[in-house]
């Protein structure tokens, strides 16, 4: 039995050079680690069950080409193709990695040999190494989850990328389009979390130190943390939309936000993330907390100035000030992360944003005015903006559980 290797195809070869740009960015992806082909030195080949090295190279350079083109096609994602049984290729990868996923657990299961037998190799992208190699099926597990989960925020990019309305006078993102992406986006959390929870933990300290900071539990955090911000997000611009949400709801939704960006930005503070995917991925972070801050503020403000006091009058107006000054350092950093390498764009506003940038200004000088006349001789130039109210986060990633080993051939 020989060396178990594929010639990597161009899209692979590709992969390697970062993009210059990658188009619209509704949800963050950074970047997909891709496999390298699998390599079995013949001593190693020769002494381990044929039918798993038959299964492991089949299926890793099945996954490694798919992935290599996928990988590009995360870089523009209005030019995602179909297949031909009208699916998107990342779905079809996201099954090829389920139905791979039990020959690895097979290695990896409690007192088996194969656990650290065989090497496996992985592109990274906020690494500044260009590749990480362990001989560790664990490892493999959770690069292979940690792939499920990109491919799902990839899979959310696309839903709410602004489509052209068929008389084709403008862009929109349809409510069901809206509706799918929070189920993406529990998917996604959940392959996170499940990696964080089941997966790191067996794994040895001397073999968690030799991850990439791609793999690191605080990027995994801050990525869980995100897709759990960016679905309530969409929540709350279905709140806005409906006539039946009240102001309380949408600060609720605005506060668990908050918290969702405020846990990222905590899990990534003493990551060294480097230039490109790294620093692209710390600036969406803390644009995303401005955002959600000016939003929780917008709405605590409006509710405060339902008071009938002086003191909630001049608390409603530092929270709505806050809001402003909240969206202007937003925009400011949504700038530098449009032109920070690779270079990218926002797609047309839509959802709370879009009102919000509407209303947020229209609303705080509106209040002002108002509280200027009815307490001209008050100073209010260094009011304290009132805290947020602390909301548990509703939204919980869908729990995703991992498929029972394929005992037989890692016996065979």
């Amino acid at each position: 039995m020989g060396c178990f290797s594929s010639k990597p195809d161009d899209a692979s070869v590709l992969i390697r050079r970062r993009p210059a740009s990658i188009g619209e960015v509704a949800v963050f992806v950074p970047g997909l680690r891709v496999p390298e082909p699998l390599e079995l030195p013949p001593p190693l080949a020769d002494s381990l069950p044929r039918r798993l090295t038959e299964r492991l190279a089949a299926s890793r350079d099945r996954i490694a080409n798919m992935a290599a083109r996928e990988a590009l096609a995360v870089t523009k994602p209005r030019r995602r193709a179909a297949t031909q049984h009208g699916a998107s290729t990342s779905a079809d990868l996201v099954q090829a990695l389920e139905e791979y996923l039990p020959v690895i657990l097979g290695m990896a299961k409690d007192g088996s040999e194969l656990e650290d037998k065989i090497q496996f190799a992985w592109m990274n992208q906020e690494d500044d190494a260009e590749e990480t190699a362990l001989p560790s099926a664990w490892y493999e597990v959770l690069s292979v989850l940690h792939m499920m989960a990109m491919l799902r925020l990839s899979q959310a990019n696309s839903l709410l990328l602004p489509k052209t309305s068929l008389e084709g006078y403008h862009t929109k993102v349809s409510e069901e389009n809206k509706r799918a992406s929070v189920e993406v986006f529990l998917k996604a959390a959940g392959h996170l979390e499940c990696a964080m929870h089941q997966v790191l933990p067996r794994m040895s300290p001397e073999k968690r130190k030799g991850l990439p900071v791609d793999l690191s539990e605080g990027v995994l955090k801050a990525t869980c943390m995100q897709a759990l911000g960016q679905a309530i997000d969409v929540q709350l611009g279905l709140a806005i939309d409906s006539p039946k949400a009240t102001l309380a709801v949408k600060r609720r939704l605005a506060c668990e936000m908050v918290k969702c960006w405020q846990q990222a930005h905590e899990s990534i503070a003493d990551i060294p993330l480097l230039d490109g995917w790294g620093e692209k991925h710390r600036l969406f972070v803390k644009w995303k907390h401005m955002e959600a801050k000016a939003a929780a503020y917008y709405y605590h403000g409006l509710i405060l100035d339902e008071g009938n006091t002086e003191k909630s009058h001049r608390a409603a107006v530092a929270a709505l000030q806050s809001a402003e000054e909240s969206l202007r350092e937003s925009r400011a950093v949504c700038e530098a992360f449009h032109t920070a390498s690779p270079f990218s764009r926002s797609p047309t506003l839509w959802g709370s944003m879009k009102y919000l940038h509407d209303k947020i200004h229209k609303d705080s000088n509106c209040k002002v005015r108002i509280n200027k006349d009815l307490y001209s001789n008050v100073d209010r130039t260094h009011e304290t903006v009132p805290a947020l109210p602390d909301f548990a986060v509703a939204l919980q990633p869908e729990e995703y559980r991992l498929p029972r080993t394929d005992a037989a051939s890692a016996n065979d």
